[in-house]
C-alpha cells in the first residue's frame, strides 16, 4: 500500500522504538531493540539516543540498557484527563465498585485489542490487573466480544480475521465459528460473559458502551473469581449492573471529538 506523502517514516521508526518495550522486561539493549523495532542497529542507536534526550528514555550507567522514561507516563496522563467518556465513566464505576464489591474496568475499542482506561481494584489482584494502558484481545476478552456483537457482521469477520488467535489459557476460545457463536450469544443477551478465558480461574462480564455513531466505543467489566462465585450466579447478580452502568455512559463522548480511531 502507497503511503501518503504526509506520512512521515522517521516519526513512525521512533515510534516502533518505543513500542519495542511492550514486554515484561523493563530493559532492552540495542540490539533487541533493533530487532524488536526491525530496523538496523545504527538506526536504533540513532533513534535510542533522540528518545533519552528527550526522557521519553532512559538509559541505565551501568548496563548500558534502555528502558521508557518517565515522560512517556505523562502522554497516558494527558490522554486520560483529556477523554470525556473516563471523565463521566470514573465516577460511575466507584459507584459500580461499591455495589458489587468485585474488580471493574472501562475498556476502549481499538481494532484487534481493548485497551483498559479505568481500573477499580477488587480484593484480589496482581500487577497487570490493576495498571491501565493494558491491551487484551477482543476476540477472547468479555469486553472485546460484548463490542464485537454490535458491530457490523463484516467489520467483525475483518477484526476476527485479522487477529492472533492465541490463547491466554487453555479455556480460551481460538476456533473462528465457536467465536462468533459467542458474538451472536452475547447480541442476544447484551452482554458478554467469559470464564477462564483470560485469567485461569476468572469469570468476566462486560456491556457495551455505545458512541454518538450508534456504535460500540469500549466497554464495562465486573471480573470475579470462580473460586468464590458459581458463573450463573454472577451472570444473573451482576450483568444488570453492568448493562445499566454501560447504558449510563452511552454517547458520552462528543461527536464532533472521537475518541479514537479504530486500528489493527
Amino acid at each position: 500500500m502507497a503511503l501518503s506523502p504526509l506520512f512521515v517514516q522517521s516519526l513512525e521508526k521512533g515510534l516502533r522504538v518505543l513500542e519495542a518495550f511492550d514486554s515484561t522486561e523493563q530493559f532492552h539493549g540495542l540490539t533487541e531493540i533493533a530487532h524488536m523495532s526491525g530496523m538496523d542497529k545504527s538506526s536504533a542507536q540513532r533513534f535510542t539516543y533522540t528518545l533519552a534526550q528527550l526522557g521519553y528514555l532512559e538509559k541505565c550507567p551501568r548496563t548500558k540498557r534502555f528502558a521508557l522514561g518517565k515522560k512517556a507516563l505523562g502522554l497516558a496522563f494527558n490522554y486520560l484527563r483529556s477523554n470525556p467518556l473516563v471523565e463521566v465513566a470514573t465516577p460511575a464505576l466507584v459507584e459500580l465498585k461499591r455495589h458489587c464489591g468485585e474488580r471493574v474496568s472501562l475498556s476502549l475499542f481499538d481494532g484487534t485489542s481493548i485497551i483498559y482506561a479505568i481500573r477499580q481494584q477488587s480484593k484480589r489482584e496482581y500487577l497487570y490487573s490493576s495498571l491501565i494502558g493494558r491491551r487484551m484481545p477482543t476476540f477472547c476478552s468479555a469486553g472485546g466480544r460484548a463490542v464485537l456483537a454490535f458491530l457490523p457482521p463484516e467489520q467483525v469477520r475483518d477484526i476476527i480475521a485479522r487477529s492472533d488467535l492465541k490463547p491466554l489459557t487453555n479455556q480460551t476460545i481460538t476456533d473462528p465459528e465457536r467465536i462468533y457463536a459467542k458474538v451472536d450469544e452475547a447480541r442476544a443477551k447484551g452482554y458478554a460473559i467469559i470464564f477462564g478465558e483470560c485469567m485461569v480461574g476468572e469469570v468476566s462480564l462486560a456491556a457495551p458502551v455505545m458512541g454518538s455513531s450508534g456504535l460500540p466505543i469500549g466497554a464495562v467489566h465486573i471480573v470475579g473469581s470462580l473460586s468464590e462465585w458459581d458463573g450463573d450466579e454472577f451472570e444473573q447478580r451482576f450483568a444488570p449492573l453492568a448493562i445499566e452502568t454501560a447504558r449510563s455512559l452511552d454517547r458520552k463522548a462528543a461527536p464532533e471529538r472521537p475518541m479514537f480511531a479504530v486500528r489493527g
